[in-house]
């Protein structure tokens, strides 16, 4: 029977200045340095540069003018539906930039910590039901043996973690990316969340993709597909490391000059995938790394620090997909190991297998294949390093006879010749290099 995944539920808009639980004049001081960094000037553009709704955009601009920070311009808008138009007062424009002093950060009003912890619940990828087909579809244009998906399938729904090793070059990374492919729907990203009055960015158009979302009509009766936008509807994330991946790179980043802080990968990859390919090329060893993860795999949740020190807990909800050529024997203790949910070894092809890769990558590549080449290839070089198929070598060899071909300036075609041509540039022969 397939299972399917229940539609992720959007967070809703605020309804009231209660409802933000957020302190008053950190609201009132992004409003300020909004206004003067942005120049908007009518409660529609500050609404929209703070991503609140009008009314509490409204209160806002309201405790702004009580304190003398905001003034009526007298105008009225044309261009704005004949809106007030307003502007900071000198002292408003002096607390701007005292504020901007304290943190550069304007614009969207940030989520609090407490508050974002519940749209997580509500899209984690452990509620995700990926069915077979899909995991299929998503790996269409690999050929793999079913034994393997028999393996995949329970891993990526579970959302929990997995570690596929095995010899280079069979597609680990090809997969990791098909299991991305597989999940398929969306999840709401806070541009920023608020922890203890500090602002961390998390949306970041590098790892994430927005989705378009139709434009409410202010003066529709009903207005579907509202939510709160101080989020961006996004793909789930998928964030790819390899051996540049440190262990800095998982703590929150501080901007000394901004006075404001990003959020590290596994946080950007909330609901989504962090890909660490290449384990064991990076500079600290896999285990440093792996006891780095103990705490959020474990615990669904991951710990930060802020410049002062104080350190808080934010979710975990990350399907982590570890990838390396070593056997996990030789990089990790058993420890380690049993806190990996999923360990699934990633094989070459057998030859049938192998055959079927070469003659679809041959077919969109447009070379015609050739018995007397395919048998030459089999029966004479594969023997040479013990019949040891990988999914990389069709590409490979293919690429290699396209190239000898375009500079031969003759018509795409594979023989015993340009099989032994390829192959010579496949692998480097061992020899002594006097210098």
């Amino acid at each position: 029977m397939n299972m399917q995944t229940p539609a992720v539920v959007a967070p809703p808009p605020p309804k009231g200045l209660g409802e933000m639980k957020l302190p008053v004049v950190m609201m009132r001081d992004i409003l300020l340095k909004t206004i003067f960094r942005k120049t908007v000037d009518t409660v529609t553009e500050i609404a929209a540069a703070i991503c609140l709704p009008m009314p509490i955009t409204q209160e806002l601009v309201d405790i702004a003018r009580e304190q003398k920070l905001l003034e009526a311009t007298g105008t009225l808008n044309a261009n704005s539906g004949n809106e007030m138009g307003y502007q900071l007062t000198d002292a408003g424009k002096a607390r701007a930039l005292d504020a901007l002093a304290q943190s550069e950060y304007f614009g969207p009003m940030p989520v609090p910590l407490d508050v974002y912890r519940e749209q997580v619940k509500r899209q984690s990828i452990r509620n995700i039901q990926v069915t077979r087909d899909q995991l299929t579809n998503a790996m269409g244009h690999l050929i793999l043996p079913d034994s393997l998906l028999d393996h995949l399938g329970p891993a990526v729904s579970a959302g929990r973690s997995i570690l596929m090793y095995g010899p280079p070059g069979n597609g680990k990374s090809s997969i990791s990316n098909g299991i991305r492919d597989s999940l398929g729907d969306q999840v709401y990203v806070p541009y920023a969340i608020e922890y203890s009055g500090q602002v961390i960015t998390v949306y970041d158009p590098i790892v994430h993709t927005a989705l378009e979302q139709a434009q409410d009509d202010p003066n529709a009766l009903r207005r579907s597909r509202r939510f709160d936008t101080r989020y961006v509807c996004c793909e789930r994330p998928t964030v790819v490391t390899g051996g540049e991946l440190s262990l800095d790179m998982l703590d929150l980043v501080y901007n000394p000059t901004a006075r404001t802080y990003q959020a590290p990968l596994q946080l950007k990859s909330t609901g989504g995938i962090f890909i660490v390919d290449d384990l064991g090329r990076q500079a600290e060893p896999p285990q440093a790394l792996i006891n780095r993860w103990i705490v959020p795999l474990e615990e669904s949740k991951d710990i930060l620090a802020l410049q002062s020190g104080e350190k808080f807990e934010v979710p975990f909800d990350t399907l982590v997909i570890f990838s390396t050529n070593f056997h996990p024997n030789e990089i990790f203790d058993q420890a380690a190991l049993r806190r990996i949910f999923f360990k699934i070894k990633i094989d070459g092809p057998d030859q049938e297998n192998f055959l079927k890769i070469f003659a679809l990558v041959a077919r969109k590549k447009g070379m015609p294949l050739d018995e007397s080449a395919l048998v030459h290839l089999l029966q004479r070089r594969y023997p040479e390093i013990d019949n040891t198929y990988a999914n990389y070598q069709p590409v490979f060899l293919i690429d290699q006879m396209i190239a000898i071909c375009d500079f031969e300036g003759i018509p795409y075609q594979m023989s015993p010749e340009l099989i032994d041509r390829a192959w010579a540039n496949m692998f480097v022969k061992d020899e002594t290099i006097v210098r």
